[in-house]
């Protein structure tokens, strides 16, 4: 059996952690359901965690305590390593917003509020596994 998927969350809200895990914990996906979520209420703790493990997809909000998300997913992008697929997961919903995300090194953006299929099909589609 090979290791389950590693996906660090980068979320200030207790609130929305408990969601996605609640969403993960009922996923039909076997890989989604069995991965390994790691929280990071801040960019510095998702920097933390980052240097002390590997992850195959990070969360992303972009509203955090310390900062925007964006610095972080354009520290990733810069660092000229392979990153693991960043997607941002914010309620900052214009198109702007988006292409902001993406121009900064996120591989993906999804709304807040989302229907848990599609956190559950983006996370999926990231890992690989349908």
């Amino acid at each position: 059996m090979s290791e389950p998927h590693r996906i660090l969350l980068v979320e200030d809200e207790e609130l929305n952690r408990m969601l996605v895990k609640a969403v993960l914990a009922r996923a039909a996906i076997a890989a989604v359901r069995d991965a390994e979520l790691v929280d990071a209420e801040t960019l510095s703790a998702a920097r933390q965690r980052l240097a002390d493990s590997d992850f195959d997809l990070i969360l992303l909000d972009l509203n955090l305590p310390d900062g925007n998300g964006l610095t972080l997913a354009r520290e990733l992008a810069a660092a000229g390593t392979p990153k693991p697929p960043v997607v941002a997961v914010t309620a900052s919903v214009l198109p702007q917003d988006q292409k902001a995300a993406l121009d900064a090194g996120c591989d993906d953006f999804l709304d807040k509020p989302y229907a848990a299929a599609d956190l559950v099909a983006t996370i999926a589609r990231h890992l690989g596994e349908r």
